[in-house]
């Protein structure tokens, strides 16, 4: 132990930080995990058949689904999903009711993202007439979002809100609507449609816990570098004495 010595304060600070360097690198590992999980399981529910409405509901989990709609848009309740950012450019998502005429059941169909540059003026877009047939799929948010305010219920359409929640709505317009949001597949009824399913992929997070276990073996070299330089200090120190006491 003589030739290393990094001291009581060095020692704490090692002791303190190691494992929670190295826990946020396990942390990241295991959210890239659960990540790579997750787009292994839409890519397989995406590629899988469509379902009707009425087989969704009896799906213990519908998450990412695909399914089959035949019915009308309701171009009067549209929702402005707002604080939306595709390429660097500010927009929103639209959404609007859609009643499925198989089941008699409503769902609220996100149809994709458009630009706001402007915020002096409402954004432009049409509703489709005719009675469309259309697939899209089950999005489930992973977690539930923050907000910094209530959005507050209004008799003004198209309403802007900072979060999607369709229970509310059909609660207000008093109809049998499906409690999640499903987001429209591309085609005509369509506007920009290619959301990410997770905001951050697993290369991320691997590389996020590469720079964590890297900080946890700097913070080590550190302290051995220390502890040992410490050590031949106090080594060259004794040994200046002694030779003064002689």
């Amino acid at each position: 132990m003589s030739h290393f010595r990094p001291g009581l304060l060095p020692t704490l600070i090692v002791l303190a930080l190691l494992p929670l360097l190295i826990g946020l690198g396990v942390w990241q590992l295991q959210r890239g995990e659960e990540k790579r999980q997750l787009l292994g399981s839409y890519e397989a529910r995406r590629s899988a058949p469509g379902v009707d409405l009425n087989q969704l509901e009896q799906s213990s989990d519908p998450a990412y689904r695909r399914v089959h709609l035949r019915g009308q848009f309701d171009s009067q309740h549209s929702l402005l999903l707002d604080n939306r950012i595709h390429d660097g450019k500010v927009g929103v998502e639209l959404l609007q009711p859609f009643y499925d005429q198989p089941s008699g059941r409503w769902v609220l169909l996100n149809r994709g993202w458009l630009p706001w540059p402007d915020r002096r003026q409402a954004p432009q877009f049409d509703t489709p007439d005719a009675p469309q047939t259309l697939d899209a799929w089950v999005y489930v948010p992973p977690g539930k979002a923050f907000q910094l305010h209530a959005d507050q219920p209004g008799s003004d359409w198209p309403r802007l809100v900072t979060v999607v929640d369709p229970r509310a709505l059909w609660q207000q317009l008093r109809r049998d609507g499906l409690p999640f949001e499903l987001r429209i597949q591309s085609g005509p009824a369509a506007y920009l449609a290619d959301w990410p399913v997770v905001a951050m992929s697993p290369e991320k997070h691997q590389a996020y816990a590469v720079q964590w276990f890297a900080l946890a073996i700097a913070l080590c070299g550190l302290f051995i570098y220390f502890g040992i330089h410490n050590a031949r200090g106090n080594l060259h120190g004794t040994r200046h004495e002694s030779s003064h006491s002689l």
